[in-house]
């Protein structure tokens, strides 16, 4: 049984993206493949990969659900068979670099514990960095959180977050389309905004680590 369920997340993940890029004609099916794989090398996360895909063509509804599927591909592998590939020499290693990601995460986003089911989808669905399904399982898995929890949370966070930012895009890309200068001021508007919560957050993280 063990083995079987180290290998359905990683044949399910084959076999879904081959055959939408199947599906899709010419280069563009490369293009996609691409998309998908760029979503696994960090610093590239959703709020990236998922407006490239846009903005390339992709329609916005299907760049939210391949990007979220691997958030849920993902959450399932490691929920299924996290002690057994921590053994496994490559993968062991690369199990124990996301969870020392985890473990620093677990006191940078420690709001998370006490909202447990909620603070999980909340932290997947936002586009934080390293916010998506390994982060997200670990700390399920730190905070005490049953499996099947923490699986629907990320399942829930990562398609609402990816769905509010490829439709966000879509927006920003037909305004782009429309009027050039009204659309450089709302990602001008949208890059301040985002300034300001990540000096907030900062700030809130010292004062934390200073009581």
């Amino acid at each position: 049984m063990g083995i079987i369920k180290f290998f359905i997340p990683i044949i399910l993940g084959f076999t879904v993206y081959g055959l939408i890029g199947l599906l899709l004609e010419g280069n563009t099916r490369f293009t996609y493949w691409s998309l998908i794989s760029a979503y696994f090398f960090p610093p590239l996360g959703k709020e990236s990969v998922i407006p490239t895909g846009i903005g390339l063509g992709f329609d916005p509804l299907l760049m939210a659900v391949s990007i979220a599927f691997v958030d849920v591909v993902v959450a399932l592998f490691l929920l299924w068979n996290y002690d057994l590939a921590k053994k496994i020499p490559i993968i062991g290693r690369f199990m124990e670099k996301i969870e020392q990601i985890g473990k620093a995460s677990s006191g940078k986003y420690s709001w998370i514990k006490p909202l447990r089911f909620i603070g999980i989808i909340l932290f997947v669905m936002v586009p934080f960095q390293g916010s998506g399904g390994m982060v997200g399982t670990i700390l399920g898995r730190l905070f005490g959180m049953k499996p099947l929890n923490t699986f629907l949370g990320i399942g829930i966070g990562a398609v609402t977050g990816c769905i509010l930012i490829a439709y966000f895009a879509e927006f920003i890309k037909s305004v782009l389309i429309q009027n050039l200068l009204t659309g450089v001021f709302v990602i001008i508007l949208v890059v301040l905004i985002g300034i300001m919560v990540f000096i907030y957050l900062r700030n809130q993280n010292k004062k934390n680590n200073k009581k």
